[in-house]
Formats: C-alpha cells, sequence, structure tokens
C-alpha cells in the first residue's frame, strides 16, 4: 500500500499499472455477529465508536464493468450511522440478498461489511470491458450502484429494481484504503480541490440537485421560495446553495446562532433559529401541535413578505413532516429524501389534498444528476461545505459527531491521505475561487 501511496502523492500516477495490487487492506467495518449489539437502547445512545472497526480485509476479486480504487479520503453520510446502529435493519440483509443475486455479486456477503458512499482517489485497476477510466485517473465516486438488465432503469436508473446505494446496500465501501465500485460511479475529480474537498460532496451534493434541481425532484425556478430544514448542514447547505445560484429565494431553518452565521456566509438571508424562537411541532410523542405549524408558517411569510414557500426541502421526517405539509404554499411540494429523526410520518392530509400539494419522493440521484452535480462543483459554481477532517481510525467519532447533530457542513476523513490540503491540481482555478472556497470550508 506504502508504493501506491508513494507513486500518487509523487504524481507518479502511470505507475500505478505496475504496482502490484495489495491482497489486504484497511477498511471501516461493523460485524455480523455484533447486529444485536443496541437491541433495547434508545437510537440516541447506539454509539458508533462502538460498532465501526478498523480492520484488514481481503481485496475482493475485480469484476466486469469494475474499478479497484485507491482512496485518498471520504467523508460521512447518515446511511453510515444507520449502518452503524443498525437501524431501521441491519444492512447484512441487504449484502445477503445481493450476494444471491449472481455469481458476480457473491463477494459482497460477508461477515463484514465495509461502509461509506464517498470517495476521491485514484483508479488502481479495471476490469474486463471498461474503455472509459484506466489506472491514475482521479476520480471521485458517486453512490448509485446499478445493474440496468431491466427495461425500468433505462429513463431513470434510480427506478431500476437493481439499483443499490454503494457502501450501504453493497460491500467494500469508501471509508477505507480501497474501494470497490462500478465503472459507471466513477466520475473526474474537481482539479482545484484538495483530496478531503473533492470527497465530500458526492452523496449530498447529488442528492440536493435531484431532489430540488431536476425534473425527477421539485423542478426548482428562478423566484421560488424554499424552505430548507437542516439549511447549514451537510445536504442543506448544498440545496441552500443551488437556490441562491438557481435565482431561488432560500428560507434557511437551522438550530443555532452560529448555524445561523453559516447560511449568512453562504449568501442566505433569511434564517429561522428553531431552537431560540422556540418551535415545538409535537406536544407530546402521540400528539403533533398544528399551532405550532401556524406560529411556524406566519414566521415564513413575516421573513418572505407574505409568500409561503413554493417548496419545501424535507429530510428530518417524522418531527418536521407535519410542519411541512402546512406550510407549503397552495399547489406546492414537499420533496422529501431522508427520515433522520424518524421514518413514520404523520400530517393532517386536509392540508394536502384541499390545497392540491404533492409530496415528491427522492433518493439520491442517477448518473446524469450526479454528473452535473459534480460538473457545478469543478467550475466553481458550487463548494464543499466541510467542517472538519479525520482520520480514518477516527470515523467512528466521525459518525457520532454526524449521529448527534455535532456538526456542521460536512465531516471528512482522510484514508490514504497522510494530511489535508493534498491533490490540488488547478492552483490557477483554485487561486480564482480561493475565497469562495475558503469561505464554505470554514463552515
Amino acid at each position: 500500500m506504502q508504493k501506491i501511496l508513494d507513486a500518487i502523492l509523487a504524481d507518479e500516477l502511470d505507475a500505478l499499472a505496475h504496482l502490484a495490487v495489495p491482497e489486504t487492506y484497511r477498511g471501516m467495518t461493523v460485524h455480523a455477529d455484533e447486529a444485536n449489539l443496541f437491541d433495547g437502547m434508545e437510537t440516541a445512545d447506539k454509539d458508533p465508536r462502538r460498532s465501526l472497526h478498523l480492520d484488514e480485509v481481503p481485496t475482493p476479486e475485480l469484476g466486469p464493468g469494475e474499478a479497484l480504487v485507491a482512496v485518498m479520503a471520504s467523508a460521512i453520510n447518515y446511511n453510515t450511522v444507520w449502518t452503524s446502529i443498525f437501524e431501521p435493519m441491519s444492512t447484512f440483509g441487504f449484502l445477503k440478498r445481493y450476494g444471491k443475486s449472481s455469481p458476480l455479486a457473491a463477494k459482497h456477503d460477508q461477515p463484514y461489511h465495509v461502509v461509506g458512499s464517498d470517495l476521491a482517489g485514484v483508479v488502481l485497476r479495471t476490469g474486463p470491458g471498461v474503455q472509459a477510466w484506466k489506472p491514475g485517473d482521479e476520480v471521485v465516486a458517486h453512490c448509485l450502484s446499478v445493474e440496468l438488465e431491466s427495461p425500468d432503469g433505462h429513463n431513470d436508473t434510480m427506478l431500476d429494481p437493481e439499483q443499490r446505494i454503494w457502501g450501504f446496500e453493497t460491500n467494500f465501501g469508501g471509508l477505507a484504503e480501497l474501494a470497490l465500485v462500478k465503472t459507471n460511479q466513477l466520475m473526474p475529480k474537481p482539479k482545484h480541490l484538495s483530496w478531503e474537498e473533492a470527497a465530500s460532496p458526492g452523496l449530498v451534493n447529488s442528492t440536493a440537485y435531484r431532489q430540488l434541481v431536476s425534473t425527477n425532484g421539485a423542478n426548482m425556478k428562478q423566484g421560488d421560495t424554499v424552505l430548507i430544514w437542516g439549511a447549514s448542514g451537510g445536504l442543506g447547505s448544498y440545496a441552500t446553495q443551488f437556490a441562491l445560484n438557481g435565482g431561488a429565494i432560500p428560507v434557511c431553518v437551522v438550530s443555532s446562532d452560529e448555524k445561523a452565521e453559516i447560511c449568512r456566509r453562504m449568501g442566505a438571508e433569511l434564517i429561522i433559529n428553531r431552537s431560540s424562537e422556540g418551535y415545538r411541532f409535537w406536544k407530546d410523542e402521540h400528539e403533533q401541535d398544528p399551532k405550532e405549524w401556524k406560529r411556524f408558517g406566519a414566521r415564513i411569510r413575516e421573513l418572505t413578505g407574505g409568500d409561503d414557500p413554493d417548496i419545501v426541502f424535507e429530510h428530518p421526517g417524522r418531527e418536521t413532516f407535519g410542519a411541512s405539509v402546512y406550510v407549503a404554499r397552495k399547489g406546492g411540494t414537499i420533496v422529501t429524501c431522508a427520515s433522520t429523526s424518524g421514518f413514520m410520518h404523520s400530517y393532517d392530509n386536509r392540508y394536502l389534498w384541499m390545497n392540491l400539494k404533492r409530496i415528491i419522493g427522492s433518493h439520491f440521484a442517477n448518473y446524469r444528476e450526479a454528473w452535473e452535480a459534480n460538473r457545478l462543483i469543478a467550475k466553481g459554481k458550487i463548494h464543499p461545505t466541510l467542517s472538519k477532517v479525520y482520520t480514518l481510525a477516527e470515523t467512528g467519532q466521525a459518525a457520532r459527531d454526524v449521529q448527534s447533530n455535532a456538526h456542521q457542513g460536512k465531516v471528512g476523513v482522510l484514508c490514504l491521505a497522510p494530511e489535508e490540503g493534498l491533490g490540488v491540481r488547478d492552483q490557477e482555478l483554485r487561486a480564482r475561487h480561493l475565497s469562495e472556497i475558503n469561505r464554505f470550508r470554514g463552515v
């Protein structure tokens, strides 16, 4: 592994094709025999630091249409938290079902799961049939793993019945020294970014693009008022940027003054600190409080000059969904991609049907959407919102930060990269965008 790292650091990328691939590598794993580790515990008490292990694992066999990538940096997403606390179910069920689907997929069914759905790194090897990528290419990966043997996926690959999220529903993810991906997951690494900066947007940037910008999502247009929950976080910070860049008007909902300041640095002006303003959408565990929905809606109209949101960018789920349906304008759209506060939603359906509102489910992005989202990063139109970087051995703490909402923006992880700041190839482009990079990097 050291020879591979030395070649990358020395910019001798052509040499990688001639170096031996290690038989093993270090990766962050969860173990199948610990799937019941947290039984009977409250979600908040399930600590990823107990279940995530830095293990030496065998390098998987490379198959047709696949690539083995030396991972310089990765990042934490909420699906890593879910995997590590075995909620809403153990991911080993995903791996077992995938392993039964074909001889090529059988290698994913292991008693360990190498996690992680982001990476920036360098291609080491490609399997048979690959023409678009070669050893030495610097890449980032999006997390859509798809078979494309069904007609259902050929209009939108997210509709393929064999669509999976790499590193969550497949094995050999990005929080490791090596990762196995399909080559149609690969995209060019933005040349003006460091490894850790380039690794951090992948999942959340593409998710926000489909959810908010794409015709498969809310199809945002200029002038739309967009309510963004968690607007300074790993997902919301990209939604805020897309809204601002697309001529929309973001209303940013955050949970602290510090996070409100992050939104201001991104250029947002309309901000609601839900903690300081004391919104409590649930009276107790079983009953919501419509008066709080109305108070929240009145606050939005106060900020916007009387406008209700055309689009509500939803991902907290159970805690906020009733309020989201209520505050959306007549004919408006609630688009949801996650449920970090709980999967079982409830809302007053009168406010949906009588006001002709729509709920759209949005899940990650297809290759085209991910490519366009990455292209905006590469052109310096959208910027990484990386707030903190951990080493690979500290991944458990990084996941705990995200689980407890102690993070801001995105949390990165150095894998093979020995330090931050490496991997910048276009210094001129970086210089042109340095003020924005630093401003967003300060998140």
